[in-house]
């Protein structure tokens, strides 16, 4: 098949997460490897396409590509974080202008980033040199044609004065950054925002601070910066994923058009449970089309009948049954 684009809007959902689910099953060696001994055949419907459990991200090299003469060493990549000697992800790029559409078109879907700058808090983060966070945050802010957008320095307050700079040009700020660093910035004393504010926060608690809830977060973000829980967003996104979902104002996600979350049995992940009931997120991301578009993440989670979905923390990877040993050597 010729590559096609995963943002194209002129095919359907359904069409191009199917030929991208035949070009990865025939040239990204483990997800072959994962249905062959799934025994799949052919595939006509998106629900029935299997699911790479996330693991493989840890364990092996993710990667689609009909070239095989590339050489995985000039390739750039994402890595999870984790303490030292920790298993983590990898996330290989043969493509990051792929990426980088996704984060923009996404962004541009739910936001006009016209009307925003960027402000970013991420300690923790920085120290990644493969942070796929770090990344996106940078390609927004290129992104941003007034030079207002930036990283935050460390450990001091927001500047007040550049907030005042913000609002004399008639743009909003948009605060990104993990929750605990968020959270350090009220402590430390920041302003509060200018109203139309956006904070969106990506996550990234319980190694840091007691775990609380997305209610408890989001009240005291809305506290903390001077304005109301409706202006407290989320991002969904991981190392493994080059799209994100999120949630304006409440606890529910909703994806970008080129991303689909379903719910499955954690028993027999295989299975797509009815809205309302808790299970496994999985995932088709098609801007994945170089490594995986097919996941099978390790969050649990809940649907609605339209298709958005909270998510509900990690799922004992011990209840994973009959999924990681059908990618092992």
């Amino acid at each position: 098949m010729s590559l096609l684009n995963p943002f194209d809007a002129s095919l359907s959902f359904e069409e191009k997460a199917l030929q991208i689910f035949e070009f990865q099953k025939k040239n990204n060696l483990v997800y072959k490897r994962f249905c062959k001994a799934l025994g799949v055949g052919a595939i006509k419907s998106t629900d029935d396409i299997p699911l790479l459990p996330i693991q493989a991200f840890k364990d092996a090299t993710v990667i689609s590509s009909p070239n095989s003469k590339f050489k995985i060493q000039n390739l750039e990549f994402f890595q999870s974080s984790g303490t030292s000697g920790m298993q983590r992800s990898r996330h290989y790029l043969i493509d990051t202008a792929v990426y980088r559409d996704s984060i923009i078109l996404g962004m541009n879907h739910f936001y006009d980033l016209d009307e925003y700058v960027i402000l970013a808090y991420t300690p923790g983060y920085n120290a990644n040199p493969h942070s796929s966070l770090v990344w996106m945050l940078n390609a927004l802010i290129e992104n941003d044609q007034s030079g207002l957008s930036r990283f935050l320095p460390l450990g001091d307050v927001i500047d007040s004065d550049l907030l005042d700079e913000i609002t004399s040009t008639g743009k909003k700020v948009m605060l990104f950054g993990a929750a605990f660093g968020l959270l350090d910035l009220i402590e430390m004393g920041s302003p509060s925002l200018p109203k139309q504010s956006i904070i969106l926060e990506t996550g990234g608690m319980k190694t840091h601070r007691r775990e609380m809830t997305k209610e408890e977060l989001h009240e005291q973000l809305a506290v903390g910066f001077g304005l109301p829980t409706s202006s407290i967003h989320s991002e969904y996104g991981m190392t493994e994923l080059l799209s994100q979902a999120y949630s304006q104002g409440s606890l529910w996600f909703e994806c970008v058009p080129w991303m689909r979350v379903s719910i499955r049995n954690p028993q027999n992940p295989f299975e797509i449970l009815p809205s309302g009931k808790e299970g496994l997120i999985g995932v088709i991301d098609l801007a994945n089309l170089f490594s995986c578009s097919l996941i099978l993440t390790g969050d649990k989670g809940i649907q609605r009948e339209d298709g958005k979905f909270q998510v509900l923390g990690r799922w004992n990877p011990r209840n994973l049954r009959g999924c990681n040993f059908l990618i092992d050597d």
